[in-house]
């Protein structure tokens, strides 16, 4: 008899137990031993901070320092000439050497393009991807981009295109951290690809 109850007080100890856990969402407010580990004040990007003088949450760099991520050379880590007179011309040299030729350097910036920038710009650079196409059902054309292959932007200098896809401008917005620096030069190398495909003219032979 002895064998025959004790396995029915376990099957209803049991039972009892799956019945006072029910799934009930609780009003109580959780159990955080460590507050300031679950509720972490933060700024979200371009807020306005009362903490610092200038009001701004974003901080800029502190002079005289080099992040372990920036390039050492100036020219290639802005697209600007070290004595900032201008703008870099072309493709800085060190860049091409990391990709190991011209060729490999255009097909790489040709990926980055197409999962990158034509959304907006297009797969031939002509301002026509699919969210310009949405913001002229939408009215609101004044947002597309600029085609690739007007005056302005084929005479513009590499460094320059490169510091606009770094910084954006106007509605377009930065790409300085969801692209790295090499890749970057690459999308630049390969919008001249694309302008002097529209043009009808063999592009440039491999570099090494």
């Amino acid at each position: 008899m002895k064998n025959v109850l004790q396995p029915m007080i376990v099957g209803a100890l049991l039972l009892s137990l799956a019945a006072g856990c029910r799934g009930e969402v609780s009003t109580e407010p959780p159990i955080v031993p460590i507050r300031n580990m679950y509720n972490q004040p933060r700024y979200d990007a371009q807020e306005r901070s009362a903490y610092f003088q200038d009001q701004r949450n974003m901080r800029p760099q502190v002079e005289g320092t080099v992040s372990r991520e920036m390039e050492v050379d100036y020219s290639t880590e802005t697209g600007r000439l070290d004595d900032e007179s201008g703008w870099v011309m072309e493709v800085p040299r060190d860049v091409m050497q990391d990709f190991g030729s011209r060729q490999a350097l255009v097909e790489r910036g040709q990926e980055r393009y197409n999962i990158t920038c034509a959304p907006c710009h297009g797969i031939s650079g002509h301002g026509d991807g699919l969210v310009a196409m949405r913001a002229v059902s939408v009215g609101a054309a004044a947002l597309n981009p600029p085609t690739f292959h007007g005056d302005r932007v084929r005479q513009m200098p590499d460094g320059q295109l490169y510091a606009t896809i770094t910084h954006g401008i106007r509605s377009m917005p930065s790409y300085r951290h969801n692209v790295q620096m090499n890749d970057r030069w690459a999308i630049v190398s390969y919008v001249r690809a694309l302008q002097l495909s529209q043009q009808g003219v063999e592009p440039l032979g491999e570099e090494n």
